[in-house]
């Protein structure tokens, strides 16, 4: 199967591309360091010529709404355009478990997620969108900008984050199936707090600065319930714990050459 991965040098892409091409399909690597641009269109007829399978799995580099609405629809809208045009038969895209929550919540660039998706059920394309919950690489992340006057506090929310390696499993089981025409749900194999997945991530770093627990704080400042980040209980659950993970990852930056670590 030859499948085009918009995105495919990312932290999610990469990690897609490898596992497609161990399973022997034929993938094409789309980014901007290859020549691929789904916001301006370069490339990306060539790019989509002949491919099964387009899967986005790109993402905006800007947070605030209006710059990512301006990306998530442009590069959307090309997408579906130029894949309608070559006969590109399955479009998958990557998104976020409970991207509605998020967007009536908070807007920003959840709302811009909300939107590329509404426009790619709207299409009338063979279509499959992917949900998947917080990835353990971006907990750090999370923790740092919990950060204020020098304490940390997080909201009251639970948190089923999983392996971006596993995020990338995920994505390609839907993208080598036939296309749902739905949404499937990919989330961790652990339920934490994130009062206790904040303290675990600053334990594993030796910082023993304490977490508060604040109910006026805010979820990448949207104001959730305490469940609106867990996915549906018929949600396909990833293998990696986040020990594991933990252990795994402190393992490979061990194994890196010091010329390659700098």
């Amino acid at each position: 199967m030859k499948l085009t991965v918009i995105g495919g040098t990312g932290l999610i892409g990469g990690r897609l591309t490898s596992t497609l091409q161990d399973a022997g399909h034929d993938v094409l690597v789309a980014a901007r360091a290859t020549g691929v641009n789904s916001y301006t269109g370069e490339g990306l007829e060539e790019a989509l010529t002949g491919a099964d399978v387009l899967v986005d799995v790109s993402n905006s580099s800007y947070t605030d709404e209006a710059a990512a609405r301006d990306f998530f629809y442009t590069s959307t809208m090309n997408l579906l355009s130029y894949g309608r045009a070559v006969g590109v038969p399955h479009y998958v895209a990557l998104s976020v478990v409970g991207t509605d929550r998020l967007a009536r919540a908070e807007g920003g660039y959840f709302a811009a997620k909300e939107q590329q998706e509404r426009l790619i059920v709207e299409s009338q394309q063979p279509y499959s969108l992917v949900h998947a919950t917080q990835f353990f690489e971006f907990i750090r992340n999370i923790t740092d900008r919990a950060t204020h006057g020098g304490k940390l506090r997080v909201a009251d929310v639970l948190v089923q984050p999983m392996a971006a390696a596993d995020v990338a499993r995920g994505v390609a089981e839907v993208a080598l199936g036939t296309p749902l025409y739905g949404m499937a749900e990919f989330g961790g194999p652990e339920v934490f707090t994130l009062e206790q997945l904040a303290i675990q991530d600053l334990r594993f770093r030796q910082d023993e600065r304490d977490v508060l627990v604040d109910p006026l704080s805010t979820y990448f400042g949207a104001h959730l319930q305490s469940r609106d980040l867990l996915p549906g209980a018929t949600a396909r659950i990833a293998p990696t714990r986040y020990h594991d993970w933990r252990i795994q990852s402190r393992v490979a930056d061990a194994t890196v050459t010091p010329s390659r670590a700098e």
